[in-house]
């Protein structure tokens, strides 16, 4: 099967560096999946799931901002938050859920921390909705 250069960087560190034969994740505009040989392309990297097709195998993570860009069949993710499946710590992202809905729930919250609570929801979604995927 073809292949594309992958590398995934998060200010954690890289945490892929190889061979990938498909990548999909959620973008500001949307879902985008990459395949070997893809055109040209580059966009900002919004809150979602990451699905990365290695070695036969498919894994899955949280990805949440950053950057994507393809080029001369590499394909660079440079993101905020990038965290395998298997790494998600369930009951932590659980808490910061339950900790975000009561804040919103709250009418003592001014506009700008609603936003920030919200983002946190969204956030904490992600990562349960990744950690709970059946493969």
């Amino acid at each position: 099967m073809s292949s594309f250069k992958l590398t995934i960087v998060c200010p954690d560190g890289c945490l892929f560096d190889g061979e990938a034969e498909f990548i999909r994740l959620r973008t500001t505009g949307g879902d985008v999946g990459i395949l070997p040989n893809h055109i040209a392309y580059a966009a900002a990297i919004g809150m979602g799931e990451c699905a990365v097709q290695f070695e036969g195998k498919k894994r899955y993570a949280a990805c949440i901002g950053g950057m994507i860009t393809v080029a001369d069949n590499v394909v660079s993710v440079i993101t905020t938050t990038f965290e395998w499946k298997d790494e998600i710590d369930l009951p932590r992202a659980k808490a910061a859920l339950k900790r975000a809905e009561e804040k919103l729930a709250s009418e003592d919250i001014t506009e700008a921390e609603r936003k920030l609570f919200e983002a946190k929801r969204r956030r904490a979604l992600v990562r349960i909705s990744v950690a709970e995927k059946k493969e």
